[in-house]
């Protein structure tokens, strides 16, 4: 016999040994009924009310039973099913409204949780930090290699301290299937400091992170599965890195990631030389990051540091000196950045949205619980508590929060298709956002804890005794529960409707702002030499000459011209404004004076792009020869460098080297730090081989009088007919603008989203409430009409006391909009938090559809029959 079987058995029998013990007990006292001289009947009646109600005293004893609760949970999951099933409707827009709100607030946790919760993927996070100086020419913590070498002999309140090369570096793996790969530099201890250990071999050696050590290399998890199968026998084996033999000596971790987040395919050795970085003081820039003792703060070790500080910085430059600090940052906090406060938002707001969905499945589970008042007054005088009533309906709320939550999944996983569709780098780690086992199990506790909260109030609601003389239950306009839920949606959906106005009003700003150039019809190719095949300045100067050359042929083609860098955004070479050197007159000796961009760049790089020359004249081929130096510089460095904006023929140089430069031009100001950054002045110099230039990388520009995008594949044809194994980034000039807007368009429109579907599920509610209300004064609206109200006297009460509800709503969303809109202010672009006209746009269509929505239940009041409403009574 199974233990299911044995269970069943054993219960039949105790339900056998109570109900005949009860017998007992009646029998008996209706024995000594009879022997007082009741008759039999009447004696019996009295035994059984003596023993009062029997289902109740059964339910009691049952109660003491081992595993009764069990058995009870399941037989209320049972009757649940029943109830739902006999009410689809009702199931079906519960379940539909719930998996609406709790599909979209999984999806957002699973975009936010690894910026907002979920911790990094080293031993001990909370101990890494990054750690080094800030300036105005960089915002982010670095060293200098003169200081760094210095450092790291006392590490004072670190564990251990370690460097890297910033950034990526392009690099080549050239034998078989030559294949184009990002490698990186760090210092030999910087896997132990993060606590990452290689799935496969060893980490560097001392010995092989010295300059003109042999090479050795530790390559990602998923170059080792894509080029080399998973071989464990990759160990040792020698790779051709950019011409050059290196060595594997391991793997790293499938999770592993760079601490800048940057995609890595493969480590190589620092190779600092510590003689070196002190001989050539300030010495090499490095990003540093360290792990902290146990018990140190981030704080604690800021002020530990300062000596130290204080020392480096008395080997800075006079006019450094004001402008760099000393910064000590949690690891997350640098990697993250501003993307936490904008994941706080907008999980803020989904949650937002997941409220409203539960008032609304409150509003309808109260709505259910007045019509279910009578058979819940049967079931209390059949003996059951009150405990007992509380747990079965709470038992039908889960049931319905769970396929809401099931449901929520389904939906969760087409919302997060739609975040990646929108921008994919808008916050980090958003590509790799899913459904795993930390998504489901936050969907099944917001579905459980939603369940509870919807369910609560229509569970406590009692049944009352004359619910079984036969009175229907009835609504009281006095009730403030369901007004109390609708001012509430009112109130949520108008502030999300303010957050998301003030964000679209920023894109659209953001968006239209003017960049100084013409990006439309403009194709870009962005394309880097290998260091093995084109070792030298001739080399790639003549590669790139021939490419310029075969592209001026291609049909449309209006401008093509190089640049070793691109605006609007990106790297670009710069200097410090106090390096500009201008004939006749000092040097500027207070501060740096912030950042100037500069490009080298052809002759017809203004017209591919579009920007204006506004003084004087653009490169031409002339300006090109060795013996020219010739220079462009932008408005904003002209009106700067020269009061009176006259710069034409001045001369001048930059960095205290090179040659003295003649200004032939003036441009419009261009757009180079993003949409949202204010530029820098720029200035601009001839693409030719000078010591200054750097030649390995260029970025391609061309101008085309057809559609760029059916320009796309001879660009690449005629790139690959020089060099086939060269890979290219090929995007049109819109597409490159369009990505810096990728995180201001991904928080607004996903803001707008969750604002439309506050405001459609509170107008669902308005719709319901003000339905069934008026459903449940029907007869008192009959009564009215019989004694002489007219149908718009009746419409005015109702809409009347919809209008109290939105109001308080209303004034309510009002003064949280003021709050959140202060919340929002660091993620706005020309845009005041303060400004009225989200707000009363929010208001004024809220307020349409909210009257829209109680208006349609309320013209049916109108046309109540008197009659038919009495004919009740």
């Amino acid at each position: 016999m199974t233990n299911g079987q044995r269970w069943f058995v054993r219960k039949r029998k105790w339900e056998q040994d109570m109900n005949d013990e009860l017998r007992f007990h009646i029998e008996r006292q209706t024995a000594a009924h009879v022997a007082a001289g009741l008759p039999r009947e009447e004696a019996r009646r009295q035994a059984r009310l003596q023993l009062g109600a029997l289902e109740g005293l059964k339910e009691n004893c049952r109660e003491q039973r081992r595993g009764f609760w069990l058995e009870s949970f399941y037989a209320d999951v049972r009757y649940g099913l029943r109830s739902l099933r006999n009410t689809p409707g009702f199931a079906a827009v519960a379940i539909l409204t719930l998996a609406l709100g709790i599909g979209a607030t999984s999806s957002v946790f699973s975009a936010v949780d690894r910026i907002l919760f979920r911790s990094l993927p080293y031993p001990r996070a909370d101990q890494l930090v990054s750690f080094g100086l800030t300036a105005p020419i960089e915002r982010n913590e670095f060293m200098l290699g003169s200081n760094y070498v210095d450092w790291r002999l006392a590490p004072g309140p670190f564990q251990s301290m370690t460097s890297m090369i910033p950034g990526v570096a392009n690099c080549d793996l050239t034998q078989q299937n030559p294949v184009r790969l990002l490698c990186a530099r760090v210092e030999g201890n910087f896997l132990p400091t993060f606590g990452v250990q290689p799935v496969l071999g060893r980490n560097f050696s001392p010995d092989e992170d010295r300059p003109n050590a042999p090479r050795v290399a530790m390559i990602s998890y998923g170059l080792w599965r894509s080029r080399f199968g998973g071989d464990p026998g990759v160990l040792a084996k020698t790779i051709s890195l950019d011409g050059n033999p290196a060595t594997i000596i391991g793997v790293l971790p499938a999770d592993f990631e760079m601490p800048t987040l940057l995609p890595t395919d493969i480590l190589l050795p620092e190779a600092l030389d510590e003689a070196v970085q002190r001989r050539s003081a300030p010495g090499a820039v490095l990003r540093t990051f360290a792990r902290l003792k146990p018990g140190i703060s981030v704080a604690q070790s800021a002020a530990a540091l300062q000596p130290l500080f204080a020392q480096a910085l008395q080997g800075a430059p006079a006019e450094f000196r004001s402008e760099v600090h000393l910064s000590v940052r949690s690891l997350r906090d640098r990697q993250m950045q501003d993307a936490r406060l904008a994941s706080w938002i907008l999980l803020g707001a989904v949650l937002a949205v997941l409220l409203i969905a539960c008032t609304n499945v409150a509003n309808l589970l109260l709505a259910r619980a007045s019509v279910r008042q009578r058979e819940l007054a049967v079931r209390a005088a059949l003996g059951a508590t009150p405990a007992r009533l509380l747990r079965q309906r709470l038992t039908e709320s889960l049931l319905l929060a769970i396929f809401g939550g099931a449901g929520g999944c389904l939906l969760a996983y087409a919302f997060l298709r739609v975040f990646v569709t929108i921008a994919q780098q808008a916050i980090p780690h958003l590509g790799q956002a899913g459904l795993d086992g930390r998504a489901v199990f936050f969907t099944f506790a917001i579905s459980c804890l939603s369940g509870i909260l919807f369910g609560l109030a229509p569970a406590l609601h009692r049944p009352s005794p004359e619910m079984l003389c036969g009175k229907e239950a009835r609504a009281t306009a006095r009730g403030l529960l369901r007004p109390t839920l609708v001012a509430a949606q009112i109130a949520i959906s108008l502030t999300l409707w303010t957050g998301a106005g003030l964000l679209l009003r920023s894109l659209w700003n953001l968006q239209s702002a003017p960049l100084g150039l013409e990006a439309q019809n403009v194709l870009t190719e962005t394309i880097s030499l290998g260091a093995y095949r084109y070792p030298a300045a001739p080399q790639q100067i003549a590669f790139f000459d021939e490419l310029l050359a075969r592209l001026k042929r291609l049909p449309g083609a209006t401008a093509v011209a190089l640049s070793d860098t691109l605006p609007p955004s990106g790297a670009m070479r710069s200097t410090i404004y106090s390096a500009m050197e201008v004939t006749g007159r000092p040097r500027p000796s207070e501060g740096t004076g912030g950042m100037v961009a500069w490009r080298a760049v052809t002759p017809q790089y203004f017209a591919a792009l579009g920007i204006t020359i506004l003084r004087g004249r653009g490169f031409t081929s002339d300006d090109q020869a060795q013996d020219q130096h010739s220079i462009i510089l932008s408005d904003s460095l002209a009106r700067r460098l020269f009061a009176s904006g006259d710069a034409m023929g001045k001369t001048m140089r930059f960095a205290q080297v090179g040659p003295w430069r003649t200004v032939v031009g003036v441009a419009a100001n261009v757009k180079n730090n993003g949409l949202a950054e204010p530029s820098d002045p720029e200035f601009y110099i001839p693409w030719k081989n000078e010591d200054n230039q750097y030649f390995r990388s260029a970025s391609l520009i061309l101008r085309t009088s057809v559609d760029p995008r059916t320009v796309t594949d001879w660009l690449r044809s005629e790139t690959a007919a020089l060099d086939p194994a060269l890979p290219v980034a090929i995007e049109t000039m819109p597409q490159r603008v369009g990505k810096l807007s990728q995180r201001p368009r991904f928080n607004a429109v996903l803001l707008a989203l969750f604002a439309g579907m506050g405001m459609l599920l509170a107008a669902v509610g308005i719709y319901g409430v003000v339905g069934y209300l008026v459903a449940q004064r029907t007869r008192e609206i009959g009564v009215r009409m019989a004694l002489g109200a007219t149908p718009p006297s009746i419409l005015k009460m109702v809409l009347g006391s919809v209008a109290r509800w939105i109001a308080a709503g209303a004034i309510a969303g009002w003064i949280a909009s003021w709050f959140a809109s202060r919340l929002l202010q660091s993620l706005l672009f020309q845009v005041s938090a303060r400004d009225p006209r989200p707000v009363a746009f929010a208001v004024a269509v809220l307020l349409l559809v909210a009257f829209l929505s109680a208006w349609i239940p309320a013209r049916r009041a109108m046309r109540v029959d008197p009659l038919v409403a009495l004919r009740y009574e």
